[in-house]
């Protein structure tokens, strides 16, 4: 049964070009569904049943797993089963009952200005990693990119005497600008710090301290401390600085169209989000501001 789920995973890489995060979910998605189903005595995909589906689903729910991860669970065995049922290992769809939870669509944490501020002056220091880090968070903040695009950024995307970078998006591009402070901080990374992370070989632009190419996991931790340093009490990750990045625009009226292509959403309707939080956000001063008893304790 894993091979077809290894099928299904190249189909997903040479096929259908999903991006390396959604492969490794679906991918551990299904080796978690088969394990289920093996101990279940099930050794066919096409001895599977819808009953054996929503099973699972109900003994994944009981674990704690969150409505987005259930609904991800979901995903992930919806799409491999419609493509056994299109190579024609499966004469049915079992998963087509299976319905993903609804998910309370929460406002994304977002820092203040000033809140930003504090966290990029946490790298101060001179040494090799300091400097790495300031470029890699400032870079963040500057354009709002994914930390799978930052991580994935090499060498020859930048380009610092125009204040861009190409940055790559599930093999599609987008240019994005970046300030004269981003500019700094990356020009004394290449020219000073990065030689001494590194061998000048290594193509990617951002590396941990043994010249590998940096990772999700490494960058996380890389956010974590430096916001514990901050002394900022918000739950502060990789995607907080692209949400802040995309509030901060809208807040001071950048259009929705150029943000939307500065995120790389595919569609307008995600951006919109920045635009809804940014119009409570003032509808709730004007409130205060204009009710005679707003303020009243």
């Amino acid at each position: 049964m894993l091979q077809r789920i290894n099928e299904f995973v190249e189909y997903l890489t040479n096929v259908k070009r999903a991006s390396k995060n959604t492969i490794a979910s679906y991918r551990r998605d299904l080796v978690k569904l088969n394990n289920y189903l093996t101990d279940s005595g099930i050794k066919d995909w096409n001895e599977v049943t819808s009953t054996n589906l929503n099973s699972y689903v109900l003994m994944i729910e009981k674990q704690g797993m969150s409505s987005a991860t259930v609904s991800r669970n979901i995903a992930s065995t919806k799409a491999f089963f419609l493509y056994l049922l299109r190579q024609g290992v499966v004469g049915e769809d079992p998963s087509d009952i299976l319905k993903p939870p609804k998910i309370e669509k929460k406002a994304p944490t977002i820092l203040t200005i000033e809140e930003v501020n504090l966290l990029l002056e946490q790298p101060n220091g001179t040494a090799p990693k300091d400097i790495r880090d300031k470029a890699m968070l400032e870079l963040l903040y500057a354009t709002g990119m994914r930390v799978s695009e930052l991580i994935g950024l090499k060498v020859q995307d930048v380009n610092l005497s125009m204040n861009f970078l190409q940055c790559h998006d599930n093999h599609k591009e987008r240019t994005i600008p970046f300030t004269n402070e981003t500019k700094e901080a990356l020009e004394l990374y290449l020219h000073d710090a990065r030689k001494a992370l590194c061998t000048e070989d290594q193509e990617y632009l951002f590396t941990n301290c043994q010249g590998a190419p940096m990772t999700r996991q490494g960058f996380w931790k890389i956010i974590k401390y430096y916001s514990a340093k901050a002394g900022i009490k918000k739950d502060i990750t990789p995607h907080t600085i692209r949400h802040s990045f995309a509030m901060h625009l809208v807040n001071n009226g950048a259009d929705l169209k150029s943000v939307q292509e500065m995120l790389g959403h595919s569609d307008i309707s995600t951006t919109q989000i920045y635009a809804k939080a940014n119009a409570d956000t003032k509808l709730k001063e004007v409130y205060e501001k204009a009710h005679p008893r707003a303020n009243v304790s």
